[in-house]
Parts: C-alpha cells; structure tokens; sequence
C-alpha cells in the first residue's frame, strides 16, 4: 500500500490551517509519555525518532511529495478531499506551496536516543522553520504518533526484562553477565499487528536483547541505525524445530527424532527442540536421560523447549502436584538430576553446559519474576532458562501504555507569543500539558532528566534537547552500538 505522506493524517487535521487565529505563524508542540499504566514503571526507553525522519519526512515526502510533479500531487489531493468532505470544502493553495518550497519546514529538538525518559518529560518538540507553514507542525501528530509510540514502548518493555534477568544474574550467578542478551528472545513476529509494527517493537527488542526471530529487524538497525552484521552482532537464533516437525516424525519415533537431529542433521552447536508435542514430562524423564551419553558426547547444546501449560509451574515445580513427581519438582530440577553441573561462584546450581531449557509460550515480567526468584529459591541460578517474549507481552499495550501524546504548547500570533496549555476539569491530570517553550535539563540531585516549561527562548536552547531535524535534513544520525551503550548505561 502506498500513500501519499501529506495524507496520512486523521480527518479533522485537514481544516486546521484555517481554524487557528488569523495571523498565526508559529505552533510549537512536543510528545510527551503522560503516565505510566505499568507499576513500577515510571520511565520509558525512547527510541524510533531516527527511523521516522529518515523514512517519512525524508524518504516518502522526497519521493511520493515534492519529487513528483506539483498538478499531480495538488489533483491527488483534491480528489480525496472532495471525495471525503464534499467538493471544494477545504481551499488546495498550502499544499502547492508547500510543494514549491521542495523540503518541510520544521524544525526537531530531541533527546538522545535510547536515554531513559520520566513520565511527564518530553521525548522531542517540533515546530515549523517558516512562518506561512504554521499548519504544517500538528498536522503531523497523527502519523508521528502512529508510528512513534510502539518501537519506545516495546524497547521500554524489553529494558525490563534486561534489567531483572541482570538482577538475578548478579545474585545468583556473580560477574560473568555475557549469558544475559541470549536470555531474552523475541517471538513476536507473527502475533504483531503488521510488518512494520514487528519490525520496529522487534528493533526495540535488540536494544537490550542479541536473541531474536524477528528477521527484518535486523534489516531495519541496519537501513536505519548503521548497524552492520558483518561487523557486530545485530541479533542472532540458533536451529530450532517446530511442532510439524516433531509430528512428521510420529509420536512412536519421537524419541528417533530426538536421536536423528543431535546425531545426523545437528551433530554440534545449539539446537532448540521443542517437546511437548505429545509427553512433555516423558521428553524430559525418558527421553533425555536414555540419549544422556549422546547429549555429553555433543560439542554443543541441546536446548529443550516446552510450549504449553503453566510456564512458571512447568520450570520450577508445581506445589500442588503429587510430592515427587515430575510435574512437583520442574523441569530443571529433573534435568539437574539426569545430568548435574556446576555450582556458580554465588553458590547456585548451573546445569551441564550440554542442556538448556527455553519457555516461549504467554511470557510476562511478572512471570519472567516468578520463575526466576523460584528458581533461586531452590538453589538455581538464573542462566538455566532462556525465556522467549512474544506477541503476548509486546502487543498487549496500547499508546496509553505510557500516555504518549503530542500538544502543542507555545504558538505565535501576529509576532507575540502565547502560551498555552490543556487542563481538562473532568480528567484526573493525566491530560494537563505542559505550557510554554521547554527545556529538558538532567536534575543534579537525582540525575533524571526533568522539565522546564514557560521558558524563555535563550533558555530553549540550552538543555538536553538537541536539533535532530531541519529544513529537511537530518542533523545527528545515532548508531545501534551508541544507542545501545546509553541502554546498558541506564542500568
């Protein structure tokens, strides 16, 4: 689907021009996380920015806007103008002008990508560069924010996950943490709304995770981000089965199969084989400990992958279950005691470097808690799961996740400038805006970011806010490896 990118606004943003006071010729706005509807999350990782310059104020406007011929573009317009408001409701003449000028006028003031935001602290301000294209900044809000709020919302989700596989590795591992970007994995892909919905939550991911199966998003750290494959790990999986696989294979010859992939198709290296196509606890009492020779013999690991039922149960033990069995002690527990292993410098059990396990199914950050807390409660450290995120904890979120919105705050009417805000009497304040210019400043004492508002311009211009994009070019072009560096920074 192509669209123009002068279209990709809600309906009621194409009369704005003509509804602002006459003589205005300035509007100055900034996206904003407004409140965080996850407990204990009060910051949000911000990141995208770069991607949306580079690909929609750059790339589609050059190349489906100002590139193409003026009466085709102003026709095109008209046309689904007329067609949706009624014919010749809204005047052409700022579009054809627009077209001439041949760049947009706007100017963008950001934080650095990666770098941890408070609630209530804006993220970028935008505002137009020419007084007659004062329409043109919040006519953009609805594509900005579209596109935005997903790719910080999924890099703030997995910076969770990050920061509570890191906790545990300290406590039960020690000072070796180079395990912890394989523990998270993005499963993602399929249950996204969208191509470009996985592509960027899944870039978002690699922020703070190596692990993943979302493909393209590699592609995008590189088109975007300046990242390189060849010469950095971008994101990266091992050989994995799926549940055909194993029932191509007959439930009779589940264990051949098993036997068949470690000896014949994966005779080293890791391979992941998923095992609760038929008896789970069968795979892992049975079948592991009769091939445990085969497995030992192995340069590598076999990586086992249960994908239904209660993950946090399945892991560490059900204590509801009968005392002893399988299904009471877990699935390390059992694997500890077919194979053994090694006991970390912080005194928890690690099992033989020729296992693993991997849970990918319904994972969330309280589950991620759960089973790694018990885990170390029974004397396991953290490095013996991997745990595979997927659709059901990056696509249950929404833009209120973390409120994000885009006000305009500051505006300029016949050369005098107002400040203006929104504080609606019937909400709880989650909607009351800033007010006036802004200045993002690091507080000394707490180190956060925090917020100046009703600012002078001199103090406008100081602060953490930096020019990213003008006049249709972009200004400051982030690297993966340094937006990454500020991610692990933030812990």
């Amino acid at each position: 689907m192509t669209t123009s990118p002068i279209l990709l606004k809600d309906g009621y943003k194409v009369g704005h021009k003509f509804q602002y006071p006459a003589g205005t010729t300035l509007v100055y706005s900034n996206l904003t996380p407004r409140k965080s509807r996850n407990a204990g999350s009060n910051e949000i990782v911000f990141f995208g920015l770069q991607y949306f310059i580079k690909e929609y104020l750059i790339r589609q406007f050059n190349e489906a806007f100002f590139q193409r011929p003026k009466d085709s573009v102003v026709k095109a317009y008209a046309r689904r103008m007329d067609n949706y408001l009624g014919k010749d409701s809204i005047p052409y003449q700022h579009i054809a002008d627009l077209h001439d000028l041949g760049y947009l006028p706007l100017e963008i003031k950001a934080l650095p990508e990666g770098c941890l935001v408070p609630m209530r602290v804006p993220i970028f301000t935008i505002k137009n560069t020419k007084p007659e294209f004062f329409w043109l900044t919040n006519m953009l809000e609805t594509v900005l924010s579209a596109v935005l709020w997903k790719p910080s919302t999924s890099a703030t989700t997995a910076f969770e996950y990050l920061r509570t596989f890191t906790r545990f590795a300290k406590e039960t591992v020690g000072d070796d943490l180079t395990f912890i970007p394989w523990q998270g994995h993005d499963f993602s892909f399929r249950g996204m709304s969208g191509i470009e919905d996985a592509v960027m939550s899944g870039a978002g991911h690699l922020l703070s995770f190596s692990g993943t199966d979302t493909i393209p998003a590699i592609d995008f750290l590189e088109q975007y981000y300046h990242a390189d494959c060849e010469k950095e790990l971008i994101g990266g999986s091992v050989p994995a089965t799926e549940h055909s696989v194993m029932c191509m294979g007959t439930q009779d010859g589940e264990i051949k199969t098993f036997e068949r992939l470690i000896n014949e198709v994966y005779p080293g290296g890791i391979v992941s084989i998923v095992s609760d196509t038929w008896d789970f606890w069968q795979v892992i009492m049975e079948f592991l400990p009769a091939l445990k020779e085969q497995v030992l013999a192995r340069n590598g690991k076999v990586v086992i992958r249960p994908d239904s039922g209660d993950p946090v149960k399945i892991i560490i033990g059900d204590a509801q279950a009968p005392v002893g069995s399988p299904a009471y002690k877990g699935a390390i527990e059992c694997m500890w005691e077919a194979f053994g292993g090694t006991i970390t410098p912080k005194g928890y059990k690690l099992l033989d470097s020729h296992v693993g396990l991997i849970y990918g199914d319904s994972i969330t950050t309280e589950r991620q808690q759960a089973i790694l807390e018990g885990l170390k409660q029974k004397g396991f450290a953290s490095y013996n799961v991997v745990l595979g995120i997927g659709s059901y904890t990056y696509e249950y979120v929404t833009r209120d996740t973390f409120g994000f919105a885009m006000k305009a705050t500051y505006g300029e009417v016949n050369g005098v400038g107002r400040d203006i805000f929104k504080d609606p009497k019937t909400d709880d304040g989650t909607k009351k805006s800033a007010k006036g210019l802004m200045q993002v400043y690091r507080d000394p004492a707490s180190g956060k970011l925090a917020l100046k508002d009703q600012c002078s311009w001199e103090e406008e211009a100081q602060g953490e806010l930096k020019p990213v994009f003008r006049d249709g070019k972009l200004l400051i072009d982030w690297t993966l490896a340094e937006i990454r560096e500020r991610v692990r920074e933030n812990l």
